[in-house]
């Protein structure tokens, strides 16, 4: 049975970002089923679909593996601290 596919235009990150410490103002999220976001593009990132914009972000890489989806994002800008 196949997987649907979905574009995203912003990152709902839900509070599950993990910072990479190997590199500064990276993160990964993983995401259950197959996302497509654009690439090497500024996005938003909101915690929720319903709450403001904390930030915004590049993705600077995406893999699909398992019907999950993990993406290395770059934070550009944070508007509001935790």
């Amino acid at each position: 049975m196949s997987m649907p596919m979905s574009i995203e235009w912003k990152l709902l990150t839900h509070g599950r970002e993990k910072r990479l410490l190997h590199q500064q103002n990276m993160f990964e999220i993983e995401f259950s089923g197959y996302k497509l976001f654009p690439i090497n593009q500024e996005i938003e990132i909101k915690r929720h679909h319903d709450s403001d914009q904390i930030g915004s972000g590049k993705i600077v890489e995406i893999s699909w593996k398992e019907e999950r989806t993990v993406c290395t994002y770059q934070l550009l800008s944070l508007y509001n601290v935790n």
